[in-house]
């Protein structure tokens, strides 16, 4: 399987980046063109293993169904920019470079990079359980992220363009205004850089966080009872999330795919059902405009945030 996506990306890299490149005389960039389209081939493939995985179970147990579902559309367009187009490119090639950067930077002054295997020495030669850690300390410092972006008006009037959707499905989790998917790439470039993550592991981590979110914003009764909602976010508590701004009440539910974090600080709630979604003091065209209405509206109400 592993050929199969080299020689995809091979055929990217090949037919559709190198001439790119050389038209825009950007061929300093051909030797991370292939780890660009070789992620985004992987991106392709996350995209049609959550379709495979979360549609059928929209359609065995759905909370909703819309005789409309045009909505739904604008949202599928912004899952594959994210996961096919701009996802890969920003965590891959600027990860790459900004991490290069730093290095050098460090080596300058003799100081040593920082990497989670010299703080923890008994990590060394445990790929596997030092992966697992990097996931947890990302959706660590994801619920803080998170929580910000509802405290803080002038990030929530970005935020707001996810919860405005009425319409919720699996598609709903790339929603994302892009000034809030910049701020959260800076937030988790930081972090990745602080622990010392590899450039390589880097877009996997980010692409394996997105499918669970993804699950976990599914249209589907599903819950993973009391033991498994405790150790893995479900689509019936993050819908809680989603729910409580329909609702207008106390916002819960801030992690992304581990919930121990909301249990930890106080905001996590497992009583609620599947509630309708949305955000009623949400401008319109945030819930049922096309792509750049929606960008250039949250962008708008951005700016009335921060003159305010």
């Amino acid at each position: 399987m592993l050929d199969s996506f080299d020689l995809a990306a091979g055929w990217v890299q090949e037919h559709l980046l190198l001439p790119v490149l050389y038209a825009l005389d950007w061929m300093q960039w051909e030797d991370l063109a292939y780890g660009w389209a070789l992620f985004a081939t992987y991106g392709a493939a996350q995209v049609v293993l959550t379709f495979a995985v979360c549609l059928p179970l929209e359609r065995w147990r759905p909370v909703e169904s819309w005789p409309d579902s045009r909505a739904v559309l604008t949202d599928v367009l912004y899952t594959i920019l994210s996961r096919v187009g701009i996802l890969p490119l920003v965590t891959f090639v600027a990860f790459y470079q900004l991490q290069t950067a730093l290095n050098g930077t460090l080596a300058d002054y003799g100081i040593v990079p920082p990497t989670l295997e010299r703080l923890l020495p008994g990590l060394l030669g445990h790929q596997g359980i030092t992966f697992i850690i990097y996931v947890i300390i990302l959706d660590a410092s994801d619920y803080w992220r998170h929580r910000l972006s509802h405290t803080l008006r002038w990030w929530y009037s970005l935020h707001a363009l996810h919860h405005a959707q009425r319409q919720m499905t699996f598609w709903s989790d790339d929603r994302n205004h892009l000034l809030d998917e910049m701020i959260s790439f800076v937030w988790f470039t930081a972090v990745a850089l602080l622990i010392g993550i590899p450039p390589l592991q880097f877009p996997l981590l980010v692409l394996l966080l997105r499918f669970l979110e993804s699950l976990s914003h599914a249209n589907a009764r599903l819950s993973f009872g009391w033991l498994g909602e405790r150790l893995l976010i479900s689509p019936r508590f993050h819908r809680a999330h989603h729910g409580i701004l329909a609702a207008g009440q106390r916002s819960c539910n801030y992690g992304a795919i581990l919930p121990w974090w909301d249990m930890l600080f106080g905001t996590a709630d497992f009583s609620r059902d599947y509630a309708p979604t949305g955000d009623p003091k949400a401008p319109e065209a945030l819930a049922t405009g096309g792509y750049f209405a929606q960008q250039w509206t949250g962008l708008l109400g951005f700016l009335h945030a921060v003159a305010r």
